[in-house]
């Protein structure tokens, strides 16, 4: 029997008291044992390192930041914090230079951490300026900093409709390499590269539109290629387009839709350089904000915030279809979900 362990990260307005874990179980084909793990306040998002290190976004007393727990332990040990009066609404860690990168939506911040021990020690900022046309675009809104295939790092701006990449120096000092611009109002989120790093597929939240750009490695610039909808020609009700996934083949892409409630399919052609929407599936709850798929891309698990469910997935690896096959599993307020 083959059981992978899951953490979710939630918000924690209504029901929800932190970081909870449950088992996916491959052979019953269902997701089992939801246990509260780590009680923190809005832990929206979290990561783990190999180092068995749990980063999780935290806010309490009109403080934000990230706590560190001890990820070996069950409850979760907090081991140290770092807080200021924001909370990133990214985090990711660096393995080969040992570095956390947080982005801070509502400051505009992108933060590189050295870690140090159990520690995290500040060891550069950059604070974005700028607006959009969009009442979401008041300000620059830091929603994604993560690494590009060959080590650099990209931070994906909402509010001001760009996405920088950076030279990362092995101390932690950022040098800025380019620029995308972005459509106005595109309101990019999340971005994912393919895996061969030749092409990025960037998220619109606020326009639900995907976009695909080409990678020039020796530049370290982003150029448009193609951009399609997320979402039903014919939606006229909100929706904020969330996370993205490509799988390790590169063959297929999926992203979620907030309000639509479901998974957009995604397959790819020319090597990467193209893409075509082939499936829309419902989430089975309401505001589907992020979902993952499992070490083998069987199944796909998907986090429905405002219903307080998790909805599970079979994948066919050929087809890059999805088939519903459960959608009752109990997460409150559910918003990242992380395979361990």
């Amino acid at each position: 029997m083959m059981q992978e362990k899951i953490l979710f990260g939630t918000y924690t307005k209504r029901v929800s008291e932190g970081v909870y874990e449950a088992i996916l179980d491959t052979t019953q084909e269902k997701l089992v044992d939801a246990q509260l793990i780590a009680t923190v306040g809005n832990p929206t998002y979290l990561t783990t390192s190999k180092a068995n290190r749990l980063y999780a976004v935290d806010k309490h007393d009109g403080q934000g930041g990230l706590f560190v727990f001890d990820n070996t332990q069950r409850p979760a040990k907090k081991v140290a914090e770092h807080l200021i009066d924001s909370s990133p609404a990214y985090v990711a860690v660096d393995e080969q230079r040992q570095l956390v990168y947080a982005g801070y939506y509502h400051a505009g911040l992108t933060e590189v951490l050295k870690i140090d021990g159990v520690n995290l020690v500040l060891t550069d900022q950059v604070k974005n300026e700028g607006s959009g046309p969009r009442p979401e675009q008041g300000s620059a809104h830091v929603h994604f900093t993560g690494l590009t295939p060959d080590q650099r790092l990209v931070v994906v701006d909402l509010g001001t409709d760009k996405v920088d990449i950076y030279d990362v120096s092995a101390a932690g000092k950022l040098s800025l390499v380019s620029t995308y611009q972005a459509e106005a109002g595109f309101g990019p989120r999340h971005i994912r590269f393919s895996p061969d790093g030749q092409y990025a597929y960037l998220l619109g939240e606020l326009s639900s539109q995907l976009s695909v750009l080409k990678y020039d490695a020796t530049t370290g610039s982003l150029t448009h290629l193609q951009t399609t909808t997320t979402i039903p020609n014919n939606w006229t009700e909100h929706n904020g387009a969330a996370a993205i996934r490509v799988t390790n083949d590169g063959q297929y892409i999926y992203t979620s839709n907030r309000g639509n409630n479901s998974i957009a399919v995604f397959k790819t052609s020319d090597a990467g350089a193209h893409i075509e929407l082939i499936q829309l599936i419902a989430s089975e709850g309401d505001f589907p904000r992020d979902f993952a798929l499992n070490s083998d891309e069987t199944f796909v698990v998907v986090a429905n915030q405002n219903t307080d469910n998790v909805s599970l997935f079979k994948r066919d690896a050929q087809a890059g279809t999805l088939s519903l096959i459960q959608k009752d599993f109990l997460i409150p307020e559910g918003v990242r979900v992380h395979f361990e």
